[in-house]
């Protein structure tokens, strides 16, 4: 075998020396060695992806704070419809969404979604509502926990705690059921999985969409026109750049495309980079400003002993937050809930005006009809440290070569809707590029994500998020290779839990593009071969065992039963990975019989 000839990890360690145990050595499935030398990540090829028959397109935005869904008929995919008003809502709010709030009965069963579940959580007696789960900002649990797993909890109010694949099922359970009955209203027929493409957001795609929309469809705007949105793209060029900034409750997203002409075509310069500089945030702030007048003791009794109330409290909150804006003059009032009046002088003993009197924050004064008054620089104040954030992210963004010459900012999300996000973006970046904001920011998203389900090959190529490889063995190099990956068999020395990269962090995928590798079991009279996927944020990763990389994927190919004489003494097995989709998929074929076994990959079981 040449110097590039290697196994996966699953090999069968014969006279083996090694200092350390590895993945590698400590597995017993025989292995796999290539039939050829590994190709570059590089070496690949384009395949088209298949496109289901589908009637129509339903997009769920399922955001930190409040979540919604739009839907296209694939006849007409001009008119976009976003879902029905809710009932309920808070005055001075939007109610096209609805807040992405899940109740379970004591018994750990689905009650409701939304507003319904936040206004039934809120009717409860508060010795009852102690009993109930009740889970609000759930979606957090994602960018603050670093390994998700099959087995990652969510805490409701009452401190119990939910499997989080238990709760997002039900919150996607929801907006299915609730799709389809207004399918099904509309339409005066029922509608099932068969007739629907369903999205999932996870970043902005409409500005991208809408300009191929545009060029394709020049009479016919509808939205685009009322945004403005169709005018603007016909200042793009071949080579022109520009970057959506998805503000969101929870997080805020970027990316940067780049016009290829004259297809008109996206390529992803620069992948999405979530940080946890959402809306939320302001909320953080203002409860940190509660705990500074009336103790962090008493808040965290509060939230535990009065969870309704804390829910109308940040309601509250809510809608006065909304109203903040550069320029306001006159104070933002806040309504106290009776009980937090009530709780507080039973533990502390005195009034929520004597509080605030001896509080050292002055820009918060107390008024007679049970609010707290808030001076416009002090809700401002709460702000600053996500806007500072995000100005920051995007600052540094705009410092990476990559990034240079852009054209268009488009600002477009929830938080987006916030005129001192809006005044502080167009203050710090109007001089690098122009920045725009559509109309109905925080619905941009939902529209996007339905003009990609009626066509994903809009946007041709990505930016891969992760490296992806499988665990080889590669011939052991003294001074290169670390002496506990040593692995020696019938006499020769193997470096052990190599990563064998298919595609890099980074790397340009195009849509449908796959990497192939050929490969021959180890053994001639081996009948299975076992294949784990791996992957890793990084990009420089050497082995398995490096602390990023993790396994999320197994394929495993029986060939027992094919043991013709007339079968090539070497088996080729062909394996393929497919990228630039909206789903990595793998599989693994015996070239002599194409037997084949398929793949998804799959980050939480592993």
């Amino acid at each position: 075998m040449s110097e590039k000839e290697s196994v996966t990890e699953g090999q069968t360690a014969e006279n083996v020396s090694s200092p350390s145990p590895s993945p590698a050595k400590s597995l017993g499935e025989p292995g796999i060695t290539p039939l050829s030398p590994s190709m570059s990540p590089k070496d690949s090829e384009q395949t088209e992806s298949l496109h289901q028959s589908f009637v129509v397109v339903v997009a769920i935005d399922f955001g930190t704070t409040s979540s919604g869904y739009a839907y296209s008929f694939a006849r007409d995919p001009e008119c976009i419809h976003i879902m029905r008003r809710w009932e309920g809502g808070d005055p001075g709010v939007s109610n096209q969404k609805t807040p992405t709030t899940i109740l379970l009965t004591p018994d750990g069963k689905y009650h409701s979604f939304g507003y319904a579940a936040r206004d039934f959580y809120h009717d409860l007696d508060p010795n009852d509502s102690k009993q109930w789960l009740y889970f609000e900002k759930f979606k957090m649990k994602l960018h603050t926990t670093s390994n998700l797993t099959i087995e990652t909890e969510l805490e409701a109010a009452n401190g119990k705690k939910v499997k989080a694949i238990e709760i997002f099922a039900c919150a996607l359970m929801f907006f299915k059921d609730h799709a389809l009955q207004e399918l099904s209203d509309q339409a005066g027929s029922q509608f099932g999985n068969p007739d629907i493409r369903w999205v999932i957001t996870l970043f902005s795609l409409y500005q991208q969409l809408a300009k191929e929309y545009t060029r394709r469809n020049r009479q016919s705007r509808t939205f685009l026109v009322e945004n403005v949105i169709g005018e603007i793209w016909s200042e793009l060029e071949q080579g022109d750049r520009y970057i959506v900034v998805d503000c969101g409750g929870g997080t805020v997203d970027l990316t940067v495309h780049e016009v290829k002409m004259p297809e008109g075509h996206l390529k992803e310069l620069y992948k999405a980079s979530g940080g946890p500089y959402g809306s939320i945030g302001v909320d953080y702030e203002f409860e940190k400003l509660l705990c500074k007048i009336f103790g962090e003791d008493f808040i965290e009794q509060f939230k535990i002993k009065r969870p309704a109330a804390w829910v109308d409290l940040m309601i509250a909150f809510e809608s006065r937050k909304r109203a903040a804006a550069p320029g306001r003059i006159n104070p933002l009032n806040i309504n106290l809930p009776f009980s937090f009046i009530d709780y507080y002088k039973k533990f502390r003993g005195h009034s929520v005006e004597h509080a605030l009197r001896k509080s050292s924050v002055n820009f918060v004064k107390w008024s007679s009809q049970g609010m707290l008054r808030m001076n416009p620089d002090a809700m401002n104040a709460l702000f600053k440290p996500t806007v500072d954030n995000i100005i920051q992210h995007l600052l540094n963004l705009f410092q990476k070569p990559e990034v240079s010459g852009l054209k268009f900012l488009f600002l477009v999300g929830g938080f987006a809707e916030s005129p001192l996000l809006q005044q502080a973006i167009q203050s710090n970046l109007a001089d690098k590029c122009r920045v725009i904001i559509p109309h109905d920011v925080g619905l941009t998203i939902l529209k996007g994500a339905v003009l990609f389900g009626l066509d994903p090959t809009i946007i041709k190529v990505r930016r891969s998020p992760l490296t992806y490889g499988v665990g080889v063995l590669n011939r052991f190099v003294d001074g290169k290779h670390p002496t506990e990956k040593l692995l020696v068999k019938d006499g020769t020395r193997w470096c052990t839990d190599v990563f064998d990269k298919f595609i890099t962090t980074d790397q340009s995928v195009a849509l449908g593009e796959t990497v192939k590798r050929s490969y021959t079991p180890a053994k001639p009279s081996q009948m299975i071969i076992v294949i784990n996927i791996y992957c890793s944020e990084n990009d420089n990763v050497n082995f398995i065992t490096d602390t990023s990389v993790k396994k999320c994927g197994t394929l495993r190919l029986d060939l027992t039963g094919t043991d013709s004489p007339s079968l090539p003494a070497r088996r080729e097995i062909q394996t393929v990975m497919q990228f630039g989709d909206t789903e990595i998929k793998a599989m693994a074929i015996d070239i002599a019989t194409s037997k084949c076994v398929k793949a998804g990959i799959d980050f939480l079981n592993y």
